[in-house]
């Protein structure tokens, strides 16, 4: 069985991307949430800062965005990879 591969970034995109808004924002309220979290992607993503503005948080959350869909593209790549060449032999078998 294979994925859609388009399906599956457009989720990982969306969930990568609402998860670092969320913490974001939930960080501008409350400063002491997610800063370990927020500190890995000031690292990660240039341009990202975590300084409790929504500019940042809008930026970070469309790095996420484009991460998440990369991610979920390449694993939905290379889990229909894995699956075509594993996959047929079993099907051949029954």
């Amino acid at each position: 069985m294979k994925l859609s591969t388009r399906s599956l970034a457009l989720t990982a995109a969306i969930l990568w991307g609402g998860s670092v808004l969320l913490c974001g924002i939930a960080n501008m309220n409350w400063p002491d949430y997610a800063v370990g979290f927020l500190d890995v992607l000031d690292s990660v993503y240039p341009g990202y800062h975590r300084d409790g503005t929504m500019r940042s948080v809008i930026v970070g959350a469309l790095y996420a965005v484009v991460d998440g869909g990369i991610g979920g593209l390449l694993f939905g790549l290379i889990y229909n990879l894995c699956a075509g060449c594993c996959g047929s032999r079993k099907s051949a078998e029954a």
